[in-house]
């Protein structure tokens, strides 16, 4: 048990600590020359039948008080000092509102010089110090007179803290490893030993820790644990650890820095809170007041942005945190605040979300998420956050930020029937609603769109996501997307999804122009057809219908845009494949020029380059200067479709050509993937978008 004092300048803290171990924790000459305790003091007291009780003795005086909250953090129990001559003074105000405000909740009072005080000055401290506990969390805390001069009470008192030691549960080591720095050093023949308060979880000899904020990579070497050589330490140790690593050093670490499984490395400066404000201020917290943060044993300059009502003396509110620097820290941590003179504690709290956002801190959706980041209990606070806007949690980040082990928050997310998406080095979650209405929210969609678009292979992505409740990120919702394809409820071509059971077909008002436009494409003129405009001029047609039907042909591989607004008809394609085989095979290298070929097809020059360059980006030819020459592996992209030669089959068993579909890229081996796509194989707009 770590048992850490509070107290008045010279009320008798480190005189009773050294009474109770037999340990002076005054340790600096400084302390020594003047009789105070400047800095943090350690003292430890083996218990009886195993086990240890920690002394931390933290400095009275008000210029100290920033040393006192770094050894404040992380104390099971504490030991307030009220000297019996003085009474109540205005450091045990303090240091009792900075214990209440870590939310400690066991402690004992201690009346010490009790031998200068008589029967009815002892009485009459005792009711000014059941007045101060009255509003605190200690308000049952006992009090007992000792003196360090006659030795009254030290048995007793020692005895009390031995049976709260040995009635008080140890702390679970569950959770990810966390230590908060209050000392750094360099020991002879160890090298770089940091000293500190286990916060969370457990660590061992050998382990990969971090020092963060800085980033530091660092390995343990080993482990003091209660002033003890020891395997492990664990949550509520004071633990020291010598630290091996290519940027560990003593001034590289630095009181207020955490050691940490990296894994919670991910440093915070802005912070939503929860915050009360003492009664003894005077005036209400004010829009960007500056103020000193005090979290674990870091302090840091902030700015306090109010989020809801203005909190008044007394009184609670929910506030944003904008930090002057980095800090390691944990959502649910404790934390005080102090006015920029360091004169005065202004208030305290817990940390809600490391996480917060820089605007839009005031919507009913944020402040749904505020409240559910408020639960302590984690299993409570993830059901929240997967029912509350945007109705769901990335799981990586929700462990990382409360210190949860991987097998903590595969037990919640069980518990909770909570499905996973895994992306990337993520996992995100939805409650079983939320996951049973997106499923059936983008099947409702793409039903519908196929009515009102049936000319159209199916609904880009993007447009899909942000139709879709809720809406998941891109890389989510993209995973989503590919385990229902695996089940075979939606299909991915490229960028676009559609249902399983959708084709795309052609309006008959584009039959009706296809029947009209497929001659002036086809026979004599197919190695040189018109183009686009020409053949709308020729029908009397509008250029851009003729454009929307090439277009949808050429998805559904009957023709193909060899050049922009030129096409030509799949069959057209393969006879001119045909015909660059031949070529090569007649030639003794197995290459061919431009010439030739254009020769061969009898269609000018630009029309013959264009052609063969289509041929280059598809593979199916390999261009060295002038020469051609063909890859074997890439002819059978570009066959007759079924109308005119069969079904499109292949002895090998691959699909047949993909040319033409929004996933195509050449290159032999590769799979179609989301958002492979190219310029001449966006679909058409339907005629509805126009």
């Amino acid at each position: 048990m770590i048992i850490g004092t509070a107290g008045h300048i010279d009320h008798g803290k480190t005189a009773l600590v050294r009474m109770l171990s037999g340990v002076d924790t005054d340790r600096l000459k400084e302390e020594k020359a003047r009789g105070i305790t400047i800095d943090l003091g350690f003292a430890y007291v083996p218990i009886p039948g195993g086990g240890t009780l920690g002394f931390v003795d933290v400095p009275g005086h008000e210029k100290f008080v920033h040393n006192m909250l770094a050894g404040a953090t992380g104390i099971d129990f504490v030991l307030l000092v009220v000297a019996a001559d003085d009474g109540v003074m205005p450091q045990t105000r303090e240091h009792l509102a900075i214990i209440d405000l870590l939310g400690v909740e066991r402690g004992i009072v201690a009346l010490t010089k009790a031998d200068l005080a008589d029967a009815s000055r002892r009485a009459e401290v005792e009711t000014e110090i059941r007045d101060l506990l009255t509003a605190s969390r200690l308000s049952e805390m006992d009090i007992l007179p000792v003196s360090a001069v006659t030795s009254e009470g030290i048995d007793v008192l020692r005895a009390r803290l031995l049976a709260e030691a040995a009635g008080a549960a140890r702390r679970a080591g569950a959770g990810r490893f966390r230590l908060a720095v209050d000392r750094s050093f360099t020991l002879a023949g160890a090298g770089t030993v940091v000293t500190g308060t286990v916060l969370s979880g457990t660590v061992a000899v050998g382990d990969r820790v971090m020092v963060s904020p800085r980033g530091l990579t660092a390995r343990i070497r080993s482990i003091h644990a209660q002033n003890h050589p020891a395997e492990t330490g664990q949550a509520g140790d004071r633990c020291a650890l010598n630290l091996a690593g290519e940027a560990i050093t003593k001034d590289a670490i630095h009181r207020g820095d955490v050691v940490l499984d990296p894994e919670l490395h991910a440093p915070s400066d802005r912070i939503d809170a929860g915050l009360r404000l003492l009664p003894s201020e005077t005036k209400p917290l004010t829009q960007w007041m500056p103020v000193r943060l005090h979290h674990a044993a870091a302090e840091v300059g902030a700015r306090i942005v109010l989020i809801g009502d203005t909190i008044m003396p007394g009184g609670e509110g929910q506030v944003q945190l904008v930090l002057d620097r980095p800090i390691a820290a944990a959502a649910g941590d404790r934390f005080v605040i102090r006015d920029t003179s360091a004169q005065r504690t202004i208030g305290g709290g817990r940390f809600l979300d490391l996480r917060a956002p820089a605007r839009r801190r005031r919507t009913p959706e944020r402040m749904a998420q505020l409240a559910a980041h408020g639960i302590e209990d984690p299993r409570q606070a993830l059901a929240a956050l997967v029912a509350a806007p945007p109705a769901f949690v990335d799981l990586k980040v929700f462990a990382r930020d409360r210190a949860l082990g991987s097998d903590e928050i595969d037990r919640l997310t069980d518990e909770l029937a909570l499905t996973r998406v895994p992306v990337q080095a993520t996992t995100i979650a939805l409650s079983p609603a939320n996951w049973l209405t997106l499923r059936r929210g983008l099947l409702v969609t793409l039903e519908a769109y196929h009515k009102d678009n049936p000319d159209l292979a199916g609904m880009g992505l993007e447009r899909l996501r942000m139709a879709s409740t809720p809406r998941l990120p891109a890389p989510a919702f993209a995973a989503v997307l590919q385990g229902m394809a695996k089940q075979k409820e939606i299909a991915l071509d490229g960028a676009w999804v559609r249902l399983v059971g959708h084709e795309v077909r052609l309006t008959p008002q584009d039959e009706t122009l296809w029947r009209r436009a497929r001659p002036l494409i086809a026979g004599s003129e197919r190695f040189r057809p018109p183009r686009v405009r020409d053949i709308g001029g020729q029908l009397g047609a509008a250029e851009m219908d003729v454009r929307h039907m090439f277009k949808l042909l050429g998805r559904l591989g009957r023709i193909d845009e060899i050049a922009h607004d030129h096409f030509f008809l799949r069959g057209t394609v393969a006879d001119m494949v045909a015909i660059a085989v031949d070529l090569a095979a007649q030639a003794p290298d197995g290459q061919f020029t431009a010439a030739q070929f254009r020769d061969r097809l009898d269609n000018g020059r630009k029309v013959a380059i264009q052609i063969l360059e289509f041929f280059d980006r598809h593979g199916v030819t390999l261009r060295r200067g002038d020469l051609r020459r063909i890859n074997k592996h890439r002819l059978d992209l570009f066959r007759r479709p079924a109308e005119e030669s069969g079904p499109e089959t292949n002895d090998n068993g691959r699909e047949a050509s993909l040319v033409g579909r929004p996933d195509f890229k050449s290159g032999k081996g590769r799979e179609p993937v989301l958002g492979g796509f190219d310029s001449h194989s966006l679909p058409p707009l339907s005629r509805s978008a126009r």
